[in-house]
């Protein structure tokens, strides 16, 4: 191709808008006070974000230097989440294919200072719906479920009203099914399709009143938020990533609750200690600590040698069903 036909291929796409923009947006973790923390800028609808440049040595060198310049926060432990690049996301209605590399990265608490360019928000206040630490949640049956059968049976076809009823007992565990914490992304992908979170509001018929009480994000950030959490509930269970969420030295009731609140459930608390013990992944500092408002309790830390040790079979640590 000569030169003239190579700069009549660059007006074509000029003229069509065809081009590819491609972000790279940060799901980062904390655990403060017991509630499972995202940070955010904006107005706690944004996650850390920003256009993936030349510049950029790598990806994830690229997402580091946006999440310190956008919040002041180095990162830490970082993996890469998933790759969204659906035709329908931000940007198509300009014939601009939007793709987003989001990546999960965990932080400890002493770490999660606040900065006036960002904030630390729980990750339940995006999905109440999750958290059943102390019990069902009110907005599950008193909101969700109504305005879920409501959703499966606004449509005449038997056979997708019986699907869509399935899917919502099977997400939910509603009809006395199994409540599954591992399909955070499922469930609000199924609240989405049936526009009951604002996000899903573009173009549909919704109002405020139909919506589930949550805090939205921009675009699809709550989705990439979703996401984050179903990887970290799973992950959990399998390899010793909660211990880049505790600090240095702990009780075994702070590692315990930090689990539980991950999970969003409770664990049985003999159980959870004897699958420590069996799975060797703490050992004890020596010193004690006075602020569990009882008798002083014993410090642990991470014994690092496990992540050797398991290189090849895993680390069990499931979340208990007591």
């Amino acid at each position: 191709m000569d030169d003239q036909e190579t700069g009549a291929s660059k007006d074509r796409a000029a003229v069509t808008g065809d081009e590819v923009k491609v972000d790279l947006i940060a799901f980062v973790v904390a655990v403060n006070d017991g509630e499972p923390c995202v940070l955010t800028i904006g107005q706690a609808d944004t996650l850390p974000s920003g256009p993936f440049a030349l510049e950029h040595r790598s990806l994830q060198s690229g997402l580091r230097g946006w999440v310190e310049q956008q919040t002041g926060h180095p990162l830490g432990y970082i993996e890469q989440l998933y790759t969204f690049a659906d035709r329908d996301r931000v940007g198509a209605e300009r014939r601009q294919r939007a793709i987003s590399i989001s990546y999960l990265a965990l932080t400890r608490m002493e770490k999660a200072s606040g900065s006036p360019k960002c904030g630390w928000r729980s990750w339940y206040e995006y999905f109440p719906w999750e958290d059943h630490r102390s019990g069902t949640p009110p907005v599950l049956l008193d909101v969700l479920r109504p305005r879920l059968i409501e959703w499966a049976n606004s449509v005449d076809d038997a056979a997708m009203r019986r699907e869509r009823r399935q899917r919502a007992a099977m997400a939910f565990g509603f009809d006395d099914r199994h409540w599954n914490e591992e399909l955070t992304l499922q469930r609000y992908e199924l609240v989405y399709e049936a526009g009951l979170v604002q996000e899903a509001g573009s173009g549909r018929d919704t109002t405020r009143a139909s919506l589930v009480p949550s805090k939205p994000m921009v675009a699809d950030h709550r989705r990439i938020v979703a996401t984050g959490i179903a990887r970290l509930r799973s992950k959990i269970k399998y390899r010793p990533v909660v211990f880049e969420l505790m600090p240095q030295s702990f009780t075994l009731l702070q590692l315990q609750r930090t689990v539980e609140a991950l999970a969003g459930r409770l664990i049985n608390k003999p159980n959870f200690r004897r699958l420590i013990e069996q799975q060797e992944l703490v050992e004890e500092t020596g010193e004690t600590s006075v602020d569990t408002g009882g008798r002083p309790a014993r410090l642990y830390r991470f014994r690092h040698a496990v992540l050797d040790e398991t290189a090849i079979v895993g680390t069990k640590l499931p979340v208990a069903r007591g």
